[in-house]
């Protein structure tokens, strides 16, 4: 029976490549897995739905925080600084604004930032915090950006 031979090398050919490139079920030293910074309960288009968790304590009382955002998450890492993640749904050219004037009205000094399509960053700083903060456009939530906050206390 001769139309077997064909499906026969075709499965050892296949056989054969996955022995040598290594496939496998799981991947090799893929460690433990990681959890994004963006923890809060998320809608099938992919904005949050649980309630805001509260910001900590040692987030700076003075540092601006746009109306309505939610805390998704705060991670504290060594070096006391902290991690504080938000999603703002007034969209990226007001949450841009907002960070470019409240931020120096609070008195804290921009520096290093950038500005593209789709992100911005920038460093920041005061006498007392020094800080970074991230924006990034949601491309599942109408209107949504993230903001993310690092600070550390000036030593």
């Amino acid at each position: 029976m001769k139309p077997f031979a064909p499906a026969a090398v075709l499965v050892g050919a296949v056989l054969g490549l996955a022995a040598v490139t290594g496939c496998s079920p799981a991947p090799r030293n893929a460690g433990p897995l990681r959890a994004t910074p963006y923890t809060a309960a998320y809608a099938p288009g992919g904005c949050p739905t649980a309630a805001s968790l509260p910001l900590p304590k040692d987030f700076p009382a003075d540092l601006p925080v746009p109306e309505g955002a939610v805390v998704t998450s705060v991670e504290h890492r060594n070096g006391d600084r902290l991690i504080v993640a938000t999603v703002v749904r007034s969209g990226f050219d007001a949450t841009l604004a907002f960070l470019h004037k409240q931020l120096p009205k609070a008195g804290y000094t921009p520096k290093d930032g950038e500005v593209e399509k789709d992100d911005a960053e920038s460093n920041f700083s005061s006498p007392t915090v020094r800080g970074r903060w991230t924006l990034r456009k949601m491309a599942d939530c109408e209107q949504g950006v993230y903001l993310t906050y690092l600070t550390s206390a000036v030593s």
